[in-house]
Order: C-alpha cells, then structure tokens, then sequence
C-alpha cells in the first residue's frame, strides 16, 4: 500500500509518489518476506478483533521554513472495512464469488493455502476469477509420495509456482533425535505439528494480509460448524503485526464435500491419486489413513487420539476450552453441550455403576457399553445407531448402556475400562469379568449387532 507524501514550500513544489521510489523497492514480497517499501513508510494498515480493517491516511507536511522550523503531522484513520458485516453479505455467495472478492480487495497481499488434497478446488476457482493469484504449501517433510506428486501436476496444469515453506531443520533435527521419528504415537501429534506446520505457517502469513483456506463447515462438525466465509483471523499475524492484523477467506465453507467433488470432476481438476484408495482428508503420512464407508472423513486422520485434538494447530480458533479443560466447539460462545444416547433402552451407567459391573463375574445378561463424551463429533455420528441398536436389543438378553467418560472420570476410564479414545465400546459377556474392546470403527447397527453374537 503506497504511500504519498506532498512536501510544499514557498519558493517550489514537489510531489514524491510511489513511481519516484526505485522500481526495486516496489516488488512483490516473497512469502514470509517484507518489502522495503513498507519499511520505510507509515505502517499501511490496521486490523482489530472486532472484525474492523483499518487504514492510514496520506501524511501531510506542512511548509518548513528556516524561522520557524515547525512542522505538523496529521494523521487520519478511517474505517474501511467491517469483516463481519461482509461475512454476512457473502453467506449465500458462492465460492467463485467469493474468492474474487478475496482477491480484488488483497491483490499479491494473499495467498491460497495448499494441503495438496480436495482443496485443490480452491486454485481452480482463483484460475476461473482471471486474477493474478499465489499459492503456498507446508512441506512437512512426512508428506505421501502421492501428494508430492499432485503438487508437481498442479503447477504444470495452472502454469504456477507454488511458494514451499519448509520447517526449521534444527528443530527438526532436535526433536527425532530425542524423541524419535514416531513419538506423536505415543505423546500427541501436538509437538509435531508445532514443528513441521504451525511454525512455518506462522513465517508464511508474516508476509500476507490475508489467506485463503479450504475449511468447510461439514469436515469437522466438532470444531468447524460455524466458520464464516471471511473473518479476523484469531491466531496469526499478518504483514503489519500484532492481533488482528490478518483476515482469513474460506470461500468453500458454506460447500458441502460431495459438492466439492463434483466441481472437481466437472472441471477436469487434477486430483490426489490418494483419494481412489479411501482416503479423504489428507495430512501427513504416519498421521493419515484411508476411512471405511460411513466413517467421517476426519476420522482418517490422527485415529488414535481423542476427537476434540484432532486440529494440528492452523485452524486452533475453531477451538474454545470451557471451565474443565475439555475442547469444545465454538458455537455462539456456548461451551455447553447437550448429552446424547438418549434411548429410553440406553442405561446410564454412573462410575459406580460401571464398577459393579465390572466386578460381575457372573451375569444374567450381556451387556454393551459406549464410552463417550457427546461433544466428541464421533460419538454424535453414532448416536442414531447406537440408539437404534439398544432398541432392537431390548428384552433379548443384552443390555446397552453408555458411561460418559471425559472430564474427572477420563483417567479412570484410560486405566481401568481401556479407553483410547472417544467413542470407545465394550462388550461385558454374560460368563466373564472382563470386558471385550470393540475393534472395529464401523460402528452401524449390523456391525455391533455381529460383534455382540462373537463374544456374547
């Protein structure tokens, strides 16, 4: 954003605009780069969390005389932009719509964000705009062979260069020679992520004003249910520094995924040959897996953690804690949750409860129980099914029931009812005191209901 400067006196005039600078100081910035031009002029713009965008502006010198040798400053702040108010005009816009939108207002300000799976769409509708635009994409160093590929074959088919950012190799280094090449098996995916995406993430938004996602309300309905279509990014900075100071654009929210996909084979989009083998949300390697039919596509990714965790860290703002500690979704400011397997057949079993069955080593009947929290997105999906199976059981010799599992009772739980993560289901047989761990993450009626007649 340039910036002109009237210097006037009594004996001439002149006027130094932004075509007397040197044409060098005038180049596009580099991702996480600054342009020299910003640094020697009035910081451009202004960002606040109310939504607001602001912007400076020009400075005014008034005439410096030998007598006097006063000068006066007068700056001027006006308000520009209101994200929030042109969220709500974009609701019903769709993606194409909106990425010109995006792109008109930030020009080479903004940059696609580039996973390297469906979100591919996002450059092909930059590409229908006719607007120049960037794309820029965390190199992780884990990522599939199929999706190094897919970034070759994008920038052939558009004709781009897709900026890289790499994690910083020291820290990389730091972390596989003290914990080793697997530890977020073990630890969490959270240090890891914080290496290989986050940091660099965070060095590549320093040189834009704004960035552009491939959210979609329906991936995650735990944590990214109620994303606009354009908002004050709560977490990163943008090029003028401190909170506030960069917008973010996720023109497919309102998208669902099956919408994406026809888009994608309608326009010939080239496409990650990893999806043709069940995979649908893709991250990196060890941390992604094809899912079954009916699973939710997140569940392909970190599979062996609770579903609240399940946000390496780009999109944490969808993410809110309540008063206990537990990730709930950012819903209207709501961090209350209503509980779910509300069967009339579905016994709620208390931490008492699951103890005295537990200590059972002779039952009347077999029961089935679900270890749950019902913010978990997971344990929701299941719901429907879990109450129709505690309906088709009822009066034949099984008992379904549900323990809710997060909060003070997790540890608990974690130690002595094998929980892994959520939703977790045990089979309690009639002849035995141990419960049976449900393998499987097809969690349907008839599924439960083969297991049931396995083990019962």
């Amino acid at each position: 954003m340039a910036l002109a400067i009237n210097v006037s006196s009594s004996s001439s005039s002149s006027v130094i605009s932004a075509s007397s600078f040197p044409s060098s100081e005038l180049k596009a910035p580099q991702i996480g780069s600054l342009r020299l031009f910003d640094r020697i002029n009035v910081s451009a713009a202004s960002l606040s969390l109310s939504g607001k965008r602001s912007s400076v502006k020009a400075l005014n010198v008034q005439s410096i005389t030998k007598e006097s040798m006063v000068a006066s400053e007068k700056l001027d702040v006006v308000e520009v932009e209101d994200f929030e108010e042109l969220a709500k005009r974009l609701e019903n816009a769709s993606p194409l719509e909106i990425m010109d939108k995006a792109l008109e207002k930030f020009g080479n300000d903004i940059a696609i964000a580039f996973s390297g799976a469906e979100d591919v769409a996002l450059i092909e509708y930059a590409h229908l705009t006719g607007r120049p635009y960037r794309v820029f994409s965390l190199d992780t160093g884990r990522l599939n062979p199929e999706t190094y590929r897919l970034f070759d074959t994008v920038e052939k088919h558009y004709g781009i260069r897709i900026e890289y950012m790499f994690p910083d190799a020291v820290e990389v280094q730091a972390l596989v020679r003290n914990k080793g090449l697997f530890s977020f098996y073990e630890d969490g995916h959270q240090e890891c992520c914080r290496i290989r995406k986050v940091r660099p993430l965070r060095r590549a938004l320093k040189g834009l004003r704004a960035w552009i996602t491939g959210q979609r309300k329906d991936q995650s309905p735990g944590t990214r249910s109620e994303i606009p279509v354009v908002q004050v990014d709560p977490v990163f900075e943008g090029l003028d520094g401190g909170a506030g100071s960069l917008v973010k654009w996720n023109p497919v929210a309102n998208v669902e995924g099956n919408d994406v996909w026809n888009f994608l084979r309608t326009m010939d989009v080239p496409v990650n040959t990893l999806h043709t083998a069940g995979y649908v949300s893709i991250g990196c390697e060890p941390c992604t897996r094809a899912v079954l039919p009916g699973q939710h596509e997140r569940e392909g990714r970190w599979w062996w953690e609770d579903a609240k965790a399940k946000e390496c860290g780009l999109h944490k703002g969808n993410i809110k804690e309540n008063t206990n500690g537990n990730a709930t979704a950012n819903v209207n400011g709501k961090s209350t949750v209503a509980d779910i397997f509300n069967s009339e057949n579905v016994v709620n079993l208390s931490r008492q409860g699951i103890e005295n069955l537990m200590k059972l080593e002779n039952r009347n009947e077999a029961w089935i129980v679900v270890l749950y929290a019902p913010w978990c997105p997971f344990c929701q999906a299941m719901e429907a099914s879990f109450d129709e199976l505690a309906d088709k059981l009822s009066g034949n010799g099984v008992k379904v029931a549900k323990f809710r599992a997060d909060g003070d009772q997790k540890e608990f739980a974690k130690s002595e009812l094998q929980l892994g993560s959520f939703p977790t289901i045990l089979v309690f047989p009639k002849n035995s005191s141990r419960p049976i761990k449900y393998p499987s993450e097809k969690r349907d009626v008839d599924s439960l209901t083969s297991f049931l007649n396995l083990v019962r």
